[in-house]
């Protein structure tokens, strides 16, 4: 999820404290600028000591334990932002984000109902709500807050893929396609969204279209593992099992662990006349916990 921060001059206008408060202050947004956050907490840490009611000190200190993946800590420091400022929607924002990280999404979403509600316009509360309620399965609700996203923001690319997602969820495979693409035109580089238009095609039996889009996905991603296992799956689905098998072996090159690499491999070794290396694979899937194929089940043992 995308966190906000607010800007050094927004902070600096928006206070009227001693200059040695200010000091620190300024010089932690500067170090967490050039990603020195613990440097940045110190700072902020100093600000606070000198005035205990600085609001915003804490607001940027959470931000800086956020960078540091220390959640809990953030969330600890939005929380006495939000005390000494209730109106402050950056921190309940942000708090929310925090809250996400933590998987705790219905609390995620209660801070960006309230950080909607001081600030109607903010297009990323809108979209990290719709990925709260994605993760709750509340697919309309998220397809909801994605749409107004895209209404306050109509170029932002992420709230156009993440609708996609949801409508192929909801096997709206066409309309998926339809946001997809729009995101594409508005951020060619982003491998994802790439690879989920070729999900998207796949469900719809455009298997060439799909195998072309995993192949961009690669291109943007060259470890992109699950590209590669799912270009393998479209070229099953056209039996051409040598190209699969191909695109099976770099999957697995990249995740050792991927159970469906080797299973969905087994079966186009299986269509080549490899028993023996069908068998194997059958099996090393099974090891890692996924059922053994039944076409070739009988012929293994």
């Amino acid at each position: 999820m995308e966190k906000l921060l607010l800007t050094l001059a927004l902070l600096i206008s928006a206070v009227s404290f001693g200059q040695t408060a200010e000091e620190y202050f300024n010089s932690g947004y500067d170090k967490a600028e050039a990603k020195d956050f613990y440097g940045a907490i110190s700072d902020y840490n100093k600000a606070i000591e000198i005035d205990p009611n600085y609001a915003l000190a804490y607001y940027n200190r959470g931000n800086s334990k956020y960078d540091l993946k220390d959640f809990y800590g953030a969330i600890a420091d939005y929380n006495k932002a939000i005390e000494l400022n209730p109106n402050l929607a950056l921190a309940y924002y942000n708090r929310g984000v925090s809250k996400g990280e933590l998987k705790d999404f219905n609390g995620a979403i209660a801070d960006y109902n309230k950080a909607i509600e001081l600030d109607p316009n903010n297009a990323l509360a809108y979209l990290n709500r719709g990925v709260s309620k994605g993760e709750l399965k509340d697919f309309n609700g998220a397809i909801s807050d994605f749409t107004k996203a895209i209404e306050l923001n109509p170029i932002y690319a992420k709230a156009y893929a993440n609708r996609g997602l949801l409508k192929h969820n909801l096997k709206d495979f066409n309309g998926a396609i339809s946001d997809f693409n729009k995101a594409i035109e508005l951020d060619p580089k982003d491998a994802d969204t790439y690879y989920n238009r070729g999900n998207s095609k796949r469900s719809l039996k455009d298997y060439y279209g799909a195998i072309s889009d995993f192949t961009k996905a690669i291109e943007l991603n060259p470890n992109f593992a699950i590209a590669y296992g799912n270009r393998g799956n479209s070229k099953n689905n056209l039996k051409d099992f040598n190209g699969a098998i191909s695109d099976y072996n770099k999957a697995i090159e990249l995740n050792p662990n991927a159970a469906m690499a080797y299973k969905n491999r087994a079966i186009s070794k299986y269509y080549t006349n490899d028993l023996t290396g069908a068998c194997e694979d059958a099996r090393k899937s099974g090891s890692l916990g996924n059922p053994f194929p039944k076409m070739i089940e009988a012929a293994c043992n």
